[in-house]
Protein backbone atom coordinates (compact mmCIF):
# COMPACT_ATOMS: atom_id res chain seq x y z
CA UNK A 1 0.00 0.00 0.00
CA UNK A 2 1.69 3.37 -1.20
CA UNK A 3 1.56 6.17 1.53
CA UNK A 4 -0.59 8.46 -0.33
CA UNK A 5 -3.53 5.18 -0.35
CA UNK A 6 -2.47 5.26 3.76
CA UNK A 7 -3.28 8.35 4.42
CA UNK A 8 -6.55 8.26 2.82
CA UNK A 9 -7.77 4.94 4.30
CA UNK A 10 -6.70 6.72 8.06
CA UNK A 11 -8.72 10.13 7.19
CA UNK A 12 -11.87 8.02 5.63
CA UNK A 13 -11.59 5.62 8.91
CA UNK A 14 -11.19 8.50 11.20
CA UNK A 15 -14.52 10.83 9.55
CA UNK A 16 -16.48 7.66 9.83
CA UNK A 17 -15.32 7.16 13.80
CA UNK A 18 -17.10 10.51 14.15
CA UNK A 19 -20.69 9.65 12.05
CA UNK A 20 -21.44 7.37 9.22
CA UNK A 21 -21.43 9.24 6.00
CA UNK A 22 -21.94 8.12 2.81
CA UNK A 23 -19.59 8.76 -0.19
CA UNK A 24 -20.77 12.12 -1.66
CA UNK A 25 -20.50 13.03 2.38
CA UNK A 26 -16.80 11.40 2.64
CA UNK A 27 -15.83 13.43 -0.73
CA UNK A 28 -16.95 17.00 0.70
CA UNK A 29 -15.34 16.18 4.07
CA UNK A 30 -12.02 15.06 2.50
CA UNK A 31 -11.84 18.57 0.31
CA UNK A 32 -13.21 21.14 2.68
CA UNK A 33 -12.31 19.58 6.04
CA UNK A 34 -9.01 18.27 5.21
CA UNK A 35 -7.66 20.39 2.77
CA UNK A 36 -4.41 18.13 2.42
CA UNK A 37 -6.68 15.66 0.43
CA UNK A 38 -7.51 18.24 -2.30
CA UNK A 39 -5.55 16.61 -5.18
CA UNK A 40 -6.87 13.10 -4.29
CA UNK A 41 -9.84 12.06 -7.28
CA UNK A 42 -12.72 11.39 -6.71
CA UNK A 43 -12.37 8.06 -8.42
CA UNK A 44 -9.56 7.19 -5.57
CA UNK A 45 -11.99 7.09 -3.31
CA UNK A 46 -14.33 4.50 -3.86
CA UNK A 47 -11.60 1.84 -4.13
CA UNK A 48 -10.60 2.72 -0.69
CA UNK A 49 -14.12 2.39 0.21
CA UNK A 50 -14.03 -1.15 -1.25
CA UNK A 51 -10.83 -2.17 0.63
CA UNK A 52 -12.15 -1.15 4.25
CA UNK A 53 -15.00 -3.24 3.54
CA UNK A 54 -13.43 -5.84 2.22
CA UNK A 55 -10.92 -5.66 5.45
CA UNK A 56 -13.96 -5.40 7.76
CA UNK A 57 -13.13 -2.49 8.65
CA UNK A 58 -16.15 -0.74 7.50
CA UNK A 59 -20.12 -1.90 6.70
CA UNK A 60 -22.48 -0.84 3.71
CA UNK A 61 -25.80 0.17 5.01
CA UNK A 62 -28.99 1.53 2.48
CA UNK A 63 -29.82 4.76 2.91
CA UNK A 64 -33.02 6.56 4.36
CA UNK A 65 -34.43 6.75 0.77
CA UNK A 66 -37.69 4.88 -0.03
CA UNK A 67 -38.25 1.91 -2.65
CA UNK A 68 -40.95 4.30 -4.04
CA UNK A 69 -38.85 7.43 -3.81
CA UNK A 70 -36.10 5.66 -5.47
CA UNK A 71 -38.07 3.82 -8.32
CA UNK A 72 -39.90 7.39 -8.99
CA UNK A 73 -36.40 8.93 -9.62
CA UNK A 74 -34.37 6.19 -11.51
CA UNK A 75 -31.77 6.47 -8.32
CA UNK A 76 -29.75 3.87 -6.57
CA UNK A 77 -30.59 4.74 -2.42
CA UNK A 78 -27.46 5.89 -0.99
CA UNK A 79 -25.05 3.63 0.14
CA UNK A 80 -23.84 4.37 4.13
CA UNK A 81 -20.33 3.43 5.41
CA UNK A 82 -20.77 2.66 9.22
CA UNK A 83 -16.96 1.86 11.23
CA UNK A 84 -17.11 -1.58 12.56
CA UNK A 85 -15.46 -2.51 16.20
CA UNK A 86 -12.69 -4.00 14.19
CA UNK A 87 -12.31 -0.81 11.92
CA UNK A 88 -12.49 1.57 15.40
CA UNK A 89 -9.92 -0.69 16.85
CA UNK A 90 -7.62 -0.37 13.80
CA UNK A 91 -8.23 3.29 13.64
CA UNK A 92 -7.06 3.92 17.10
CA UNK A 93 -3.99 1.62 16.53
CA UNK A 94 -3.04 4.06 13.60
CA UNK A 95 -3.75 6.88 15.77
CA UNK A 96 -1.15 6.32 18.58
CA UNK A 97 1.51 5.18 16.13
CA UNK A 98 4.40 8.38 16.15
CA UNK A 99 6.89 6.72 13.92
CA UNK A 100 8.93 8.76 11.32
CA UNK A 101 5.95 8.54 8.64
CA UNK A 102 3.78 10.33 11.20
CA UNK A 103 6.05 13.82 11.13
CA UNK A 104 6.22 13.60 6.92
CA UNK A 105 4.42 16.46 5.09
CA UNK A 106 1.50 15.21 3.99
CA UNK A 107 0.91 12.47 7.17
CA UNK A 108 1.43 14.91 9.40
CA UNK A 109 -1.10 16.96 8.21
CA UNK A 110 -3.44 14.00 7.96
CA UNK A 111 -2.37 13.45 11.84
CA UNK A 112 -2.82 16.49 13.04
CA UNK A 113 -6.71 16.83 11.59
CA UNK A 114 -7.70 13.86 13.79
CA UNK A 115 -5.88 15.58 16.96
CA UNK A 116 -9.38 15.88 18.77
CA UNK A 117 -9.40 12.24 18.60
CA UNK A 118 -5.46 11.49 19.81
CA UNK A 119 -4.41 11.44 23.38
CA UNK A 120 -2.15 13.84 24.49
CA UNK A 121 1.11 11.81 25.11
CA UNK A 122 0.61 11.16 21.77
CA UNK A 123 0.04 14.40 19.98
CA UNK A 124 3.52 15.60 22.14
CA UNK A 125 5.58 12.94 20.20
CA UNK A 126 3.93 13.66 17.06
CA UNK A 127 4.46 17.65 17.38
CA UNK A 128 7.91 16.81 19.16
CA UNK A 129 9.13 14.50 15.88
CA UNK A 130 7.49 17.15 13.34
CA UNK A 131 9.78 19.83 15.31
CA UNK A 132 13.17 17.36 14.73
CA UNK A 133 12.09 16.90 10.96
CA UNK A 134 11.72 20.13 10.04
CA UNK A 135 15.00 21.66 11.97
CA UNK A 136 16.38 19.05 10.60
CA UNK A 137 15.34 20.39 7.14
CA UNK A 138 16.49 24.28 8.10
CA UNK A 139 19.66 23.49 8.93
CA UNK A 140 20.52 21.70 5.68
CA UNK A 141 18.25 24.43 3.39
CA UNK A 142 20.94 26.98 5.19
CA UNK A 143 23.76 24.91 4.52
CA UNK A 144 22.75 24.40 0.95
CA UNK A 145 21.97 28.36 0.58
CA UNK A 146 25.75 29.17 1.98
CA UNK A 147 27.19 27.16 -0.26
CA UNK A 148 25.29 28.40 -3.47
CA UNK A 149 24.41 31.84 -2.92
CA UNK A 150 27.19 33.16 -5.37
CA UNK A 151 25.97 31.27 -7.92
CA UNK A 152 22.58 32.00 -7.54
CA UNK A 153 20.59 34.81 -9.67
CA UNK A 154 18.07 36.94 -7.96
CA UNK A 155 14.98 35.34 -8.39
CA UNK A 156 16.04 31.70 -7.52
CA UNK A 157 17.50 33.08 -4.40
CA UNK A 158 14.36 34.78 -3.32
CA UNK A 159 12.59 31.64 -3.81
CA UNK A 160 15.15 29.87 -1.50
CA UNK A 161 14.78 32.45 1.21
CA UNK A 162 10.98 31.82 0.88
CA UNK A 163 10.81 28.46 1.12
CA UNK A 164 13.08 28.47 4.30
CA UNK A 165 10.99 31.74 5.82
CA UNK A 166 8.29 28.67 5.48
CA UNK A 167 9.64 26.18 7.13
CA UNK A 168 10.90 29.01 10.09
CA UNK A 169 6.77 29.78 10.53
CA UNK A 170 5.68 26.04 11.15
CA UNK A 171 8.54 25.84 13.63
CA UNK A 172 7.62 28.84 15.30
CA UNK A 173 4.11 27.33 15.23
CA UNK A 174 4.88 23.87 16.39
CA UNK A 175 6.74 25.98 19.33
CA UNK A 176 3.90 27.31 20.39
CA UNK A 177 1.33 24.13 19.96
CA UNK A 178 4.16 22.33 22.00
CA UNK A 179 4.44 24.90 24.67
CA UNK A 180 0.48 25.05 24.76
CA UNK A 181 0.18 21.05 25.50
CA UNK A 182 2.94 21.66 27.72
CA UNK A 183 0.67 23.97 29.65
CA UNK A 184 -2.73 22.21 29.58
CA UNK A 185 -0.46 18.86 30.93
CA UNK A 186 0.62 21.10 33.82
CA UNK A 187 -2.70 22.47 34.76
CA UNK A 188 -4.22 19.07 34.16
CA UNK A 189 -1.62 17.72 37.31
CA UNK A 190 -1.85 20.79 39.66
CA UNK A 191 -5.89 19.98 39.47
CA UNK A 192 -4.68 16.40 40.20
CA UNK A 193 -2.93 17.56 43.33
CA UNK A 194 -6.25 19.24 44.47
CA UNK A 195 -4.41 22.98 44.23
CA UNK A 196 -6.75 25.34 45.65
CA UNK A 197 -6.33 28.34 43.10
CA UNK A 198 -7.02 26.34 40.31
CA UNK A 199 -9.18 27.97 37.65
CA UNK A 200 -12.15 25.95 36.82
CA UNK A 201 -13.24 28.05 33.93
CA UNK A 202 -10.52 27.37 31.59
CA UNK A 203 -10.23 24.70 29.58
CA UNK A 204 -7.00 23.47 30.75
CA UNK A 205 -5.83 22.44 27.24
CA UNK A 206 -4.05 25.65 25.55
CA UNK A 207 -6.64 26.06 22.90
CA UNK A 208 -6.08 22.56 21.59
CA UNK A 209 -8.33 19.94 20.79
CA UNK A 210 -9.39 17.63 23.47
CA UNK A 211 -9.22 13.87 23.52
CA UNK A 212 -13.10 13.13 23.09
CA UNK A 213 -13.65 16.10 20.95
CA UNK A 214 -16.39 14.65 17.82
CA UNK A 215 -17.26 17.37 15.60
CA UNK A 216 -20.35 16.59 13.97
CA UNK A 217 -20.52 16.75 9.88
CA UNK A 218 -23.06 18.56 8.72
CA UNK A 219 -26.40 16.55 7.36
CA UNK A 220 -25.59 14.84 3.59
CA UNK A 221 -26.69 16.11 0.66
CA UNK A 222 -28.98 14.34 -1.85
CA UNK A 223 -26.51 13.35 -4.06
CA UNK A 224 -26.39 9.19 -4.38
CA UNK A 225 -23.06 7.37 -3.92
Amino acid sequence: MSRRSGILEFAVLGLLRESPMHGYELRKRLNTSLGVFRAFSYGTLYPCLKTLVANGWLIEEPGNVGEAAASLTGRRAKIVYRLTADGKEHFEQLLSQTGPDAYEDETFAARFAFFGQTSRDVRMRVLEGRRSRLEERLEKMRASLARTRERLDDYTLELQRHGMESVEREVRWLNELIESERAGRDLRGSAAEGTAQQDTTSGATGGLPRPGDDPRPDTPGDTAT
